[in-house]
């Protein structure tokens, strides 16, 4: 097998090392009942037998591409020893998501086990990622759960020789040179398409100004709310879309809530694709649609917004070739000063996963009560959050009769005290939700005991 890493998946763990920011695909289950432990740890042994079960084997070369190897064996699955309210389990996954985890070095995923007081339990698995995306991390999650053992068999870490290494990543790095002209091609055409964008949307935005606590540790504010589903299909309908348009107007509608917008009003936004095939070990295996959205009609006609994603879509195979083109050029980030690596924008992403296969919601072997998806950060700055424009990420994915939406959010430059708290964001989202008359229940309240 191949285990030279796609271009991507060299970009997003470039990206990460250059500007300490990070972020992780993050599951988890909560259950009404004690959670079958014996049944879990078989889980994560098979979960360790397939494409998860590697990491990230830097070149010798600073301009090589990088190699799948080989992970250690995880740690045992974390178990609380002492059970806590059901109400603190928000708290619990914001805790989760601090845990170490290094694609590099490993581990790369965490899987650990929160009894409840009141005699439930959740389970959460973490991952970065530079190991899989979610729909990746969904079908490793179906394999494991139904018992399926197809391991793959990614080459042992230092399995190569220092003078092999190199002579290899000399020969890879000869036959990448033809597409750099390809890539500087596909960079021109990229640049030419924003210049349009921004002279039609008026992209340009607020300077991003650090705050006076800018090496103060922290880690964006995340919830996550659940609809039901049924309800939420019937909304989409109402308003002239679909499913993963009312996601894509539910972040539009929330970015103009917390000002990222442009200075005509608009919402610039990045829709993910999913492109995964059966037998892709790609990590991330999605493109993204780039689109200007208005939000202001978004809680009561989604019509535009729909026909603005479609007119996308049908431009999308000509900028997904020129974006995976301008990936010749990963390897160079190695090269530069991290000083001299800026990601900023104040894009918007809108990721709907879609319904999940049903083994995804039985690890320990029997249904879940409630599954939810959601993107963490681990713990950083707010000048390497700053750097990169902050981030709004609302991600979706139904399961078990609900919609999970999950929110991650953190405004740059903003002052207002409390205003990046989660506290602050399900308010946000909760008032967000009322607007397109859907009715949301929270993460971490008690049962029966927290809608909007």
């Amino acid at each position: 097998m191949d285990n030279v890493l796609d271009p991507l998946d060299q970009f997003t763990f470039e990206a990460e090392r250059a500007t300490g920011v990070a972020s992780m695909p993050h599951i988890f289950w909560v259950y009404d009942r004690p959670v079958d432990i014996d049944s879990l740890r078989t889980f994560q042994h098979l979960l360790r037998q397939g494409s998860l079960y590697r990491r990230v084997q830097p070149s010798p070369l600073p301009f090589g591409r990088h190699r799948w190897v080989l992970a250690e064996d995880p740690a045992d699955i974390e178990i609380v020893a002492m059970p806590r309210p059901r109400e603190e389990l928000d708290a619990w996954l914001d805790e989760q998501a601090t845990r170490p985890i290094d694609p590099e070095h490993g581990a790369g995923w965490h899987l650990a086990v929160l009894p409840f007081s009141d005699g439930g339990a959740a389970v959460s698995l973490v991952i970065s990622h530079c190991l899989t995306d979610g729909i990746g991390l969904f079908t490793a999650i179906a394999a494991a759960a139904d018992g399926h053992d197809s391991p793959i068999s990614w080459p042992a870490a230092g399995s190569r020789r220092r003078w092999q290494a190199l002579r290899e990543d000399v020969r890879q790095t000869t036959r990448d040179i033809p597409s750099f002209g390809r890539g500087v091609a596909a960079a021109v055409r990229l640049a030419r398409r924003a210049r349009n964008d921004a002279a039609g949307a008026a992209a340009s935005t607020r300077p991003l100004r650090l705050p006076a606590d800018a090496s103060e540790s922290f880690t964006p504010s995340v919830v996550t709310a659940f609809v039901d589903a049924v309800e939420w299909d019937t909304r989409a309908q109402a308003l002239g879309g679909t499913s993963s348009v009312l996601l894509t107007g539910l972040a539009a509608h929330l970015a103009q809530r917390m000002g990222r917008v442009t200075e005509d009003g608009s919402v610039l936004m990045k829709v993910l694709v999913n492109e995964r095939v059966p037998g892709d070990t790609r990590a991330n295996a999605i493109s993204s649609l780039s689109v200007t959205v208005n939000p202001a009609t978004a809680t009561t006609d989604l019509r535009e917004m729909r026909a603005a994603v479609k007119r996308a879509l049908t431009s999308h195979p000509e900028t997904r070739d020129d974006e995976r083109a301008v990936m010749a050029f990963v390897p160079l980030l190695g090269l530069l000063p991290k000083r001299f690596v800026r990601l900023s924008d104040n894009t918007v992403v809108s990721s709907s996963l879609g319904a999940v296969e049903p083994a995804v919601v039985r690890p320990d072997g029997a249904d879940a009560d409630l599954f939810g998806a959601r993107v963490s950060y681990p713990t950083t700055t707010k000048a390497s959050m700053d750097s990169v424009g902050g981030v709004l990420y609302v991600l979706s994915t139904t399961a078990l009769g609900r919609v999970s939406v999950a929110v991650t959010a953190y405004l740059p430059g903003c002052t207002n005290v409390g205003y990046n708290s989660n506290e602050a964001l399900r308010q946000n989202l909760s008032n967000a939700l009322n607007e397109f008359s859907l009715t949301g229940t929270y993460v971490g309240a008690a049962p029966n005991n927290f809608q909007s």
